[in-house]
């Protein structure tokens, strides 16, 4: 299966922030993301989600990804937000509820290729007990 998607991350940079450490959270857990600076905030261009569904299947999350990603989900693609703080540690946290301080990290996923559900059930595939249904799924 060909995956074909574009990633964008925009990390908002608030005054008493270091830019660097606010990098090295989109880093954590989008290695391949190409970063730019712009006013009060980083964004970054990515294609791939990998390492983000390698750390779902580690963090045993998959079913929680799926609810985010799909509740923000349309024909082009899906959208979640991610908590700041818990990616500068690697982790993965969705934002929910009211925004941190610090601003949280939105994520703008467009799939080409092959469909929204398709690509969704790649990057978190579907679970029963937890674990992947398909074998060949799990991480």
């Amino acid at each position: 299966m060909i995956y074909r998607i574009d990633v964008r991350v925009i990390a908002p940079v608030r005054d008493t922030e270091v830019t660097d450490r606010v990098a090295d959270a989109v880093r954590n857990l989008f290695p391949n993301a190409e970063l730019r600076e712009e006013p009060g905030r980083l964004v970054a261009e990515a294609h791939s989600m990998d390492a983000f569904a390698e750390r779902l299947h580690e963090q045993e999350i998959l079913d929680t990804a799926r609810k985010e990603f799909f509740g923000r989900a349309d024909e082009d693609g899906f959208a979640f937000a991610l908590k700041k703080q818990a990616a500068f540690e690697g982790v993965i946290n969705f934002a929910v509820g009211n925004p941190d301080e610090l601003g949280d990290i939105e994520v703008q996923v467009t799939v080409h290729e092959p469909d929204v559900e398709g690509f969704v059930d790649h990057v978190a595939p579907p679970t029963e007990d937890g674990k992947p249904i398909r074998p060949d799924d799990e991480g």
